[in-house]
């Protein structure tokens, strides 16, 4: 069976690829924690001894360094609509991974100078942002629909693989190094080895078959599928996946060839099935941002440490262990739980598992903060482990999952871009706010916010999303001809044998056709 085969070239692809996830990973471990040592501080006048201004400037600037790589990662976004389209998903990879690298190297070696660190902050945070939208499409275009799920996951494994091990890594240099530039840059330098062996070897590779084929790039398109699936152009199960996809790209018309960004744009505003997917995608971005998920991260040392934890080693030793539990979860939830149990039940499950842990923690903050209640200080900090099992079943990665699997390749690239900058803007609203809602609100009433975001995603999630486990992304459409809020109930029959259906919708949510260009000469 063509499965079965062993395949290193899709294997190397998948885990290159997913490599992409080391910036915005370990910007969240690494850098938030290496911007609060005092090496870091010191070198940069951010220290209560060295600052000029008000007390409430220093803590504004301290978030605003932490905040302007998310919100250059929202300008990186906006700027992948502009290029992953036109010169490819694997170009555009490429292009974004070398802008981080440039960026987080000056911001490395900025030495002090803080109006340097926060351009490059910027600079870096455009090439994270612009890999959050390539590499899941990226992903989900290589993979089979039976796998999809795990596949497009893994890149969230190698996400918080980085963002743990830069809370390690933070409380290495910490145990063993002096309070230097040296120390720092040893915590800076590091996911910048990965990240530059993975662009090496991004050149080994093709790019996405879907991309091609819209592009009239059969012969190369079918000669990718092939090499992916670790057989030959004449294998018919190579045949008959490539006749899915261009009978998609000449029934739904999704020739990217001299197709305008503003085209797709207005196709996607009024065609019915494809804005009904568009904003399920924005939906799952807004729970996902809005329901705590990196306001807790970013902050995960000061709640551990509002939560009863003394010491800022041990504070980051628990962060770290924050980060271990959301990767092994996560880690089940890629290899044992989506493509078995379905994105439904697993992001509901999450959602739930969140709800509960926020309320706990508001109560805990109202009433036994200040009291040294050490069982209620020890459960405090349990739901906080146990908040990140929920959030790495849940949303975590379903968001990114959805977000590339339900569009069709047409609109995907732009869809998904529109997508992680909504993405990126919410969480650089989130980082930045944060700590004023602690502030204004107690602590307890964020959580109680948070709460109450979970509980409103839990009812409409609940009845707007599909069940997308094992569907090909050249069916999606049929999850989406009924109404928005009857999605709970949209089922495709997997074992029909005839394809008759596939890819017909409405005929009035059928995009206008345009004329077909001539294929290329090979």
């Amino acid at each position: 069976m063509l499965q079965a085969k062993l395949n290193p070239y899709y294997a190397l692809t998948v885990v290159v690829v997913a490599f992409a996830s080391i910036p915005k990973g370990y910007d969240e471990g690494g850098f938030a924690a290496a911007s609060g040592l005092e090496s870091f501080l010191s070198d940069f006048s951010l220290v209560k001894g060295r600052w000029t201004g008000s007390p409430s400037d220093l803590a504004s600037r301290r978030a605003v360094i932490t905040s302007l790589g998310v919100l250059g990662a929202a300008i990186g976004a906006i700027m992948a609509v502009a290029v992953t389209d036109r010169i490819g998903r694997l170009r555009t990879w490429q292009l974004f991974t070398m802008l981080w690298m440039t960026g987080f190297f000056t911001v490395t070696f900025s030495s002090g100078n803080v109006g340097l660190l926060m351009f490059a902050r910027i600079w870096g945070g455009v090439g994270a942002g612009g890999l959050t939208v390539v590499a899941p499409l990226y992903l989900s275009e290589v993979a089979r629909a039976r796998s999809r799920g795990m596949v497009v996951s893994i890149y969230m494994v190698v996400l918080l693989s980085f963002l743990m091990l830069g809370f390690f890594v933070n409380y290495a240099a910490l145990k063993t190094m002096a309070p230097s530039r040296e120390q720092y840059r040893v915590v800076l330098g590091v996911p910048q080895i990965p990240v530059g062996l993975a662009l090496i070897a991004s050149f080994f590779l093709s790019d996405t078959p879907r991309w091609l084929a819209s592009k009239n790039r059969s012969k190369e398109a079918l000669a990718a599928l092939a090499r992916l699936r670790n057989s030959t152009v004449g294998d018919p199960d190579v045949i008959e996946e490539f006749n899915e996809i261009q009978a998609d790209i000449e029934d739904k018309n999704q020739v990217l060839t001299n197709t305008s960004t503003w085209t797709i744009i207005k196709e996607v505003a009024t065609v019915s099935t494809y804005r009904k997917r568009f904003l399920l995608g924005l939906a799952m971005q807004t729970f996902a941002q809005w329901s705590g998920g990196n306001g807790i991260t970013y902050y995960i040392p000061e709640i551990f440490q509002l939560a009863g934890i003394t010491g800022g080693k041990n504070s980051l030793v628990n962060a770290g262990g924050y980060g271990a539990v959301k990767l092994v979860f996560t880690m089940i939830f890629t290899w044992g739980l989506i493509d078995y149990f379905g994105r439904r039940r697993c992001f509901m499950t999450g959602l739930a598992l969140q709800c509960v842990t926020h309320v706990y923690m508001a109560v805990y903050m109202a009433l036994w903060k200040e009291s040294k209640n050490q069982a209620a200080s020890d459960a405090a900090v349990a739901s906080i482990f146990v908040y990140a099992v929920g959030w790495s079943i849940g949303l975590c990665t379903v968001q990114y999952l959805y977000g590339t699997e339900i569009l069709p390749t047409r609109v995907r690239s732009v869809c998904y871009a529109a997508n992680m900058m909504v993405h990126w803007f919410f969480q650089f609203a989130v980082v930045r706010v944060t700590p004023t809602m602690f502030q204004a609100l107690d602590v307890w009433g964020a959580y109680v916010f948070w709460a109450c975001i979970c509980a409103v995603g839990l009812v409409v999630l609940g009845v707007w999303a599909p069940e997308t486990k094992a569907v090909p992304l050249e069916r999606m459409e049929e999850l989406f001809s009924g109404p928005w809020y009857m999605g709970w109930r949209a089922r495709v029959d997997l074992d029909r044998s005839s394809r008759e259906g596939v890819g017909r919708g409405r005929e009035s949510d059928k995009p206008k056709p345009v004329p077909m260009p001539m294929p290329m000469a090979y």
